[in-house]
């Protein structure tokens, strides 16, 4: 027994309507013939009460109408086949999507019933007293809603000038109205070529129609290619996707940034090093060409920050506490030592003290990786918090638990605080220091806000607790003034005012003598000393 393909004709004929999924692809096949056809402009007509849609080119015409219903047989000369590859299934959408063709050609013309055509019937070709000089098609019964708006998108990058219902597409990224670069795999219109305002957005064009588009991308900002058909085909019958479309991707995302390359070696013989810099840095980062820098002097102004603020737990990445700097410092000023760059990760518990160092030395915060490996700068980068920070409280006064609502650390008060790292020791007066869950609370400090050095205040949801932190903050700053008061009265009676003692009927009108003892953590003890007069209900009394 011998076995081989069979087709079943009548129902390839009836399922290849299924094989298109999107009903417009029924005008780019349209226009995609027209362009072969050697048009240089094509007419579009729709009339979307009537359903009557009409394609109207001044190609070279139809030289054999039997290429209208011969199927997977593209009818195209060797040269056209040789550079397109095309399927030969384009007019079969017009029986599908219409149930009338008519197709006029210079002299002669011919009138399809669709239904009759997919069951194999035969049209007669006739002579026609107008002369239509190229190709028209006229179909019927047509269903194409929101064409008018479509069509623009349609048609944005195609070669061929196109009218819809007498007003002239714009063709924002056909090949005619953009500056681009021949490279091996087509033409390529850079984004950002001229101002530096790069995009990996990318539109990708096969015979003018897109194949590779971004998801939610923005027309004024996308780099353009129109491939070379010899080498890329698109996928059938629709021809929006390539074949083998992640591999042909890689090489398109190759030839772009082959293009950077081109591009930003041509700017840097053309610019100033510190207009290259400005222009360009961010390109350069983003395509992989920071190696570029490597023998410039001039450094992007995005990689240093001044620490201008407390430095705090920030998990939202505003980071207030830092500012890029306006101008870059010198080679000269780098290497002379005159500035020092540190590496600081974003500041959490762990590397407190190594940010109040920096802060306090006027030390920059670089971001090495933004520049090539083997970048001179390199070589002067402190990375900070690879060395062991040591803090030490001077004159230490007192040390208790903070017990917060979201943070409990060990609170140290003292006169100030020591950070030692390697051979750099600073004091500070006006700032808490948060390291290894003890806070270190100076002289100066009374605001409460070291408590954000110990945590975010952002929980596992990713919610930021900001009623958790002001009440910290606020019970910080109250206990630092209470143990800072050297007012014994005062200290006691602030305390007093929060229990509310007058809430409580039993206590109305009593004295008492409370005794706080000695020590590091000493206790305390309260006698009832005598009946006194009653006092009004919330007021409260302080006296020596």
């Amino acid at each position: 027994m011998r076995i081989q393909i069979r087709l079943n004709e009548a129902a390839a004929l009836r399922n290849q309507r299924y094989a298109f999924s999107d009903r417009f692809t029924l005008v780019t096949e349209l226009l995609q013939n027209a362009r072969r056809a050697g048009a240089a402009r094509i007419d579009v007509h729709y009339d979307a009460t009537a359903r009557l849609l009409q394609v109207q080119d001044d190609g070279c015409g139809l030289d054999d109408f039997q290429k209208l219903l011969s199927f997977h047989e593209s009818g195209w000369n060797a040269a056209i086949s040789a550079e397109e590859h095309p399927f030969g299934v384009g007019f079969s959408k017009c029986l599908y999507a219409a149930t009338r063709c008519v197709v006029t050609s210079y002299h002669q013309r011919v009138d399809i019933d669709t239904a009759a055509a997919l069951d194999k019937a035969y049209f007669a070709v006739e002579d026609n007293t107008e002369v239509v000089a190229g190709t028209r098609i006229e179909l019927h019964g047509v269903e194409l809603p929101d064409l008018d708006n479509r069509i623009e998108t349609l048609c944005l990058g195609f070669p061929v000038e196109v009218w819809f219902n007498g007003k002239a597409l714009t063709r924002r990224f056909a090949a005619e109205h953009l500056a681009t670069m021949p490279t091996p795999i087509g033409l390529i219109r850079l984004a950002g070529q001229q101002d530096g305002l790069h995009s990996h957005d990318t539109m990708v064009f096969l015979q003018g129609f897109c194949v590779t588009k971004p998801t939610g991308y923005g027309l004024d900002r996308v780099n353009v290619v129109h491939l070379d058909s010899r080498q890329f085909m698109a996928r059938l019958p629709d021809r929006d996707k390539l074949i083998d479309e992640d591999v042909q991707k890689k090489r398109i995302d190759a030839e772009l940034k082959a293009c950077w390359r081109r591009t930003l070696e041509a700017a840097k013989n053309q610019l100033t090093p510190a207009n290259f810099v400005d222009t360009y840095y961010r390109a350069m980062q983003a395509w992989g060409q920071l190696d570029l820098l490597n023998d410039l002097d001039v450094l992007p102004a995005q990689l240093f920050d001044a620490i201008v603020d407390y430095p705090i737990q920030d998990d939202s990445g505003s980071s207030d506490y830092v500012r890029q700097v306006s101008v870059a410092p010198s080679r000269q000023a780098i290497e002379s030592g005159a500035v020092t760059l540190v590496s600081l990760n974003w500041m959490d518990d762990s590397n407190a003290a190594h940010w109040m160092l920096a802060r306090a030395k006027g030390y920059l915060v670089f971001d090495w990786i933004g520049l090539h490996p083997d970048h001179w700068v390199q070589r002067h980068v402190r990375f900070l918090e690879d060395e062991t920070a040591h803090v030490e409280a001077v004159m230490e006064q007192t040390r208790l638990q903070f017990e917060g609502r979201w943070v409990w650390p060990t609170v140290i008060l003292c006169e100030s605080v020591l950070v030692r790292i390697g051979g750099d020791v600073v004091e500070i007066v006006d700032s808490g220091v948060c390291h290894r869950d003890v806070l270190y609370i100076p002289a100066g400090e009374t605001s409460g806000e070291p408590v954000r050095q110990v945590s975010s205040f952002v929980d596992e949801n990713e919610q930021y607790l900001e009623s958790d932190m002001n009440a910290d903050r606020d019970a910080l700053a109250d206990l630092i003034r209470r143990l800072r008061s050297v007012d014994p009265v005062q200290t006691l009676d602030s305390l007093l005012q929060e229990l509310r003692l007058g809430k409580y009927p039993l206590l109305h009108g009593k004295a008492f003598q409370v005794t706080v003892g000695v020590g590091s953590a000493p206790g305390h003890s309260v006698a009832l000393f005598a009946e006194t007069q009653p006092v009004a209900l919330g007021a409260h009394h302080a006296g020596s």
